[in-house]
């Protein structure tokens, strides 16, 4: 039986590649730690251009069956990131979309949901803290309700399985550290406030790496890396690809029958 120490010792080797690294950062909670010059004033002033993070489609299947596909994107400009996603039913018109913006530090800007005529929501920061807006065909005016979460909080809402690649990423960035030139993981567990708009709750969850692990995709065996997903009524395995950016390839729920597996 391999130590611990060996076992985390090869998760680290996994993770030191520093381009990756840098883009896991590219949302969460890496900052620049470079002074401000005066010279910089003007250049800041015109906007960077757009950068494509990750863009793809999860097929979602329930019991072997797809049910439904999720295309989404990932853009970056400056130190503002947009995670825009459309759900589509593979046997039906409903098709809901989402579209998240967040700074470099995990501040949300804004999110909006919608689903055809059916409704729509936004979450906006207030002072500090979050208020959810929602416009229904059932409502005279929009509904408003407020939670005492930081604006720092993590949007998980239901169906958009782009937002737990966001999550895995900021994670990681938590999780692995630069020490003599190469990226070493703790694999310390880590605590999240949550927000899920379209329920209209919030709770917290706790993602922990777990370590290399092979897995079927559709069809061919890879070595990806595991990432445990846990809290009230959530026990989901994640696992991404430390080769391609820490990419989210698969998710898998257990108790709900259910697979989501990047085409």
């Amino acid at each position: 039986m391999k130590s611990h120490h060996t076992a985390r010792e090869q998760d680290s080797a996994r993770v030191r590649a520093v381009v990756a690294l840098v883009l896991v950062c590219f949302v969460i909670a890496c900052t620049t730690a470079l002074p401000a010059r005066a010279s910089d004033k003007k250049e800041k002033e015109k906007a960077a251009p757009l950068q494509a993070v990750d863009s793809g489609s999860f097929g979602i299947f329930i019991k072997g069956q797809r049910l439904a596909t999720e295309t989404f994107t990932i853009h970056q400009q400056n130190a503002t990131s947009t995670i825009q996603s459309e759900l589509k039913q593979e046997n039906g018109p409903a098709t809901q979309k989402s579209d998240l913006v967040i700074t470099s530090n995990g501040q949300i800007l804004r999110y909006e949901w919608s689903q055809g005529t059916d409704g729509s929501l936004t979450v906006l920061p207030k002072d500090e803290f979050l208020i959810e807006k929602i416009t229904s065909a059932s409502f005279t005016k929009p509904a408003e309700q407020s939670f005492l979460m930081p604006n720092t909080s993590v949007i998980l809402d239901n169906n958009f399985f782009v937002h737990r690649e966001v999550l895995a990423w900021r994670y990681l960035a938590s999780d692995c550290k630069q020490d003599g030139g190469a990226f070493k993981c703790e694999r310390v567990a880590g605590d999240f406030g949550v927000l899920v708009p379209q329920d209209r709750t919030s709770l917290h969850i706790r993602m922990e790496l777990v370590g290399a692990e092979k897995v079927n995709i559709r069809g061919s065996e890879r070595e990806l890396l595991r990432l445990n997903l846990k809290g009230d009524n959530v026990d989901w395995a994640l696992w991404v690809d430390d080769h391609d950016q820490f990419k989210l390839m698969k998710v898998a729920i257990p108790a709900d029958n259910t697979e989501v597996v990047r085409d």
